[in-house]
């Protein structure tokens, strides 16, 4: 009986765990694919008021969740320092959001996704710089074809554009900054934070830092959205569903994180690239080469190199 009982238990959290990973998927893939069509095919071309409504979900789902729905427990601010971090953190991450949004209004989503697979050349680097911290040296082997596959994708790349293609690698590299900041700024036992509280306070600093941005460098938005609104309600719509899918991959990211190994994580994070690579060539049709696609195969590798060398020399 009590091993029919673990039996079930088992399947039943293998289940739960399936569930979640595809949820992780769709919200990840879908909000990609969603910012690509509202940026690039919709016409809505505004990425900086994009990205604060990703972040004004963010910042009221983050507060539900935590304060009513109690998924976290609350993880208070303590001092001014700590408050001061976290806003140095929710800059570097908006920078990252606006960037990687930017890019994807000139890019393919292939492309994109290729130059976002780099992250790990750039956290090395910036752990170098900012911390001295050493990997082995086939870990920073490793890297030579992260690098080297997507400069072989810029070359086969049909839809290159250099603006497009400057954003993207800031917004890899902002995202990488912000991972060995955090690291840096939060490194006090009593001052770190989970990734849920942690975004909980990001999101509405990010807010009020994205809405002069946006007023300023995109003052016909908010027009043009009530403009288009009253004329089209589906507007409302994806971007009511964008938004929700931006909260939705950060807390399946916790979530994924919370009840799977660092390793399945890893494998994961890099397929799920390689998929959302596939379904953003069959929806969006754009054009790719066999250049391209060898590049991309080949920094994918090196990301995974890269990850088997860390995991063996910690």
């Amino acid at each position: 009986m009590s091993t029919a009982l673990a039996w079930f238990a088992s399947r039943k959290q293998g289940v739960f765990i399936a569930c979640l990973i595809t949820l992780w998927y769709s919200t990840n893939i879908g909000v990609l694919l969603l910012n690509k069509f509202l940026l690039s095919n919709y016409g809505f071309a505004y990425p900086i008021f994009l990205t604060m409504c990703h972040m004004s979900a963010c910042a009221v789902l983050s507060y539900i969740s935590i304060v009513f729905l109690k998924i976290v427990p609350t993880q208070m601010i303590k001092s001014r320092h700590q408050f001061f971090r976290i806003a140095t953190l929710s800059i570097v991450f908006c920078g990252s959001v606006v960037g990687g949004n930017i890019s994807l209004k000139y890019l393919p989503v292939s492309f994109n996704q290729a130059v976002g697979a780099t992250t790990p050349f750039f956290t090395a680097l910036f752990a170098y710089v900012m911390t001295m911290k050493i990997e082995a040296w086939l870990t920073y082997a490793c890297l030579v074809p992260v690098v080297a596959g997507v400069v072989i994708a810029s070359g086969g790349e049909p839809s290159f554009h250099l603006y497009g293609f400057v954003m993207c690698v800031s917004a890899t590299a902002a995202r990488a900054f912000k991972s060995v900041l955090q690291g840096v700024l939060l490194s006090n036992e009593g001052e770190r934070l989970n990734s849920m509280n942690l975004m909980l306070y990001m999101a509405p600093i990010a807010v009020v830092v994205l809405l002069p941005a946006a007023l300023i460098m995109e003052a016909d938005a908010f027009g043009y959205i009530v403009s288009i609104g009253s004329e089209d309600k589906f507007i409302w719509f994806l971007l009511l569903v964008n938004s929700t899918m931006a909260y939705g991959a950060n807390l399946c990211n916790f979530l994924v994180t919370k009840h799977t190994s660092a390793l399945t994580l890893q494998v994961l994070g890099n397929a799920k690239g390689a998929v959302a690579v596939v379904i953003s060539i069959l929806i969006f049709q754009n054009p790719v080469t066999f250049i391209g696609i060898a590049g991309y195969m080949m920094t994918v590798m090196g990301v995974v190199a890269y990850g088997e060398s860390k995991r063996r020399y910690k």
